[in-house]
C-alpha cells in the first residue's frame, strides 16, 4: 500500500502532463526556482512564492501569488475565489494552443520584478476580538489565564472568534466550557487540522 504522502500530489495534474511540461519549458527561461509546496508545483525567487502551476478538472493554470499587483493589460487573470482571495490571481488555459509564450514570459517577468521591488499585498490585520464572557472566566481562573497567554496571538484569536461567532449567549457559554479543557491541555482550537 502506498503512503498517503505519495498520493497527496494533485491527481488532476495527470490530465494535463503535456501542457504543464510546456509551461515548465517556458518558466525555465526565467530565474525562478521550481519547488513543491502543498502537493503542487511552485516557483520561488529567494525563497518567496512567485508563481505556481497545476492542472484542475477543466483547465490548467498559472497562478501569481501577488497577481493583484500585475498590470494585467490583456485582462487574462481571474480571482479564483472572489471576496476570499486577496492577492492571488490565476491565468487559465484549456489547451496548449492557448498558451502564448511571449505573453506568459512578460507576465512572469513583471511578477519577478514586483517581487524584487517588494510590491506585495500584506494580509489584512484582524480586528481584535473582545469576549466579555471569556474575560470573566480568565479573571476567575488564573490557571486558565496563564495557559491562554502561552498560546500565540493567532491561536488566541481563533478561540475568541469561536466564542464570539455564536449569536446566543448560552451558545457562547457552552463554547467556553468546551474550550477550557483544551486550553488547559495546551491544545489549540484547530490543532487537529494542522
Amino acid at each position: 500500500m502506498e503512503s498517503s504522502k505519495a498520493t497527496h500530489i494533485w491527481d488532476k495534474n495527470n490530465s494535463w502532463l503535456k501542457e504543464l511540461a510546456f509551461l515548465k519549458s517556458i518558466i525555465v527561461k526565467t530565474e525562478l526556482v521550481e519547488t513543491t509546496k502543498w502537493g503542487g508545483i511552485v516557483y520561488v525567487l529567494n525563497g518567496k512564492n512567485v508563481i505556481g502551476i497545476g492542472g484542475f478538472k477543466n483547465y490548467f493554470a498559472i497562478w501569481f501569488f501577488n497577481g493583484v499587483q500585475l498590470e494585467d493589460k490583456k485582462q487574462l487573470l481571474v480571482n479564483a475565489q472572489e471576496g476570499i482571495t486577496k492577492a492571488l490571481r490565476q491565468w487559465r488555459f484549456t489547451s496548449k494552443e492557448e498558451v502564448n509564450e511571449a505573453d506568459v514570459l512578460n507576465y512572469i517577468k513583471e511578477a519577478i520584478e514586483n517581487e524584487k521591488q517588494g510590491k506585495t499585498t500584506k494580509p489584512e490585520k484582524k480586528t481584535p476580538i473582545l469576549s466579555e464572557f471569556f474575560q470573566k472566566e480568565l479573571k476567575a481562573n488564573p490557571e486558565l489565564a496563564a495557559a491562554f497567554q502561552k498560546f500565540s496571538v493567532y491561536k488566541q484569536y481563533e478561540f475568541l472568534e469561536y466564542i464570539e461567532s455564536a449569536k446566543r449567549e448560552e451558545t457562547k457559554r457552552s463554547r467556553i466550557e468546551k474550550i477550557i479543557p483544551m486550553i488547559l491541555d495546551k491544545i489549540g482550537l484547530n490543532d487537529k487540522y494542522r
